[in-house]
């Protein structure tokens, strides 16, 4: 089977219409009041390696239904006119994240290069997130 686009080709186009910000700004927007961190990665992602503690999580697999405020799943945060800094992994689903959140209208938005794995090298405030039985 031969895919018109693959998962690299898109994130490349993705992370050529938003704005990536690296670590260092990334911590120097950390715990501002008109900032959100956006986790993307899977609860067993969390559970594993840790969690940005504060951060608001957000599976990948439910941000479009979470932002928009016509979808019975709406969340509040994502009306709250504050800036938004996605997070991931590495830095393929908040590119695509983003992306996605930005052509939906949600901004400020940009994505964290580096993820959650650049954030914990570069010794940042990093939790364990409790695993729920």
């Amino acid at each position: 089977m031969k895919l018109r686009k693959g998962f690299r080709q898109m994130v490349d186009e993705a992370k050529s219409r938003i704005r990536t910000i690296g670590l260092d700004e990334a911590r120097a927007r950390y715990g501002r009041d008109d900032v959100v961190f956006v986790d993307l990665r899977d609860v067993r992602e969390l559970e594993r390696d840790g969690v940005i503690p504060g951060a608001f999580h957000c599976p990948r697999g439910m941000l479009e239904f979470w932002i928009d405020p016509e979808s019975p799943y709406h969340k509040d945060v994502f009306a709250s006119g504050k800036e938004f800094v996605f997070f991931c992994n590495g830095a393929w689903r908040s590119a695509l994240a983003a992306d996605v959140a930005q052509q939906m209208g949600l901004e400020p938005v940009c994505e964290m290069d580096g993820g959650f794995t650049g954030w914990k090298k570069a010794g940042h405030p990093v939790a364990e997130r409790p695993k729920k039985s």
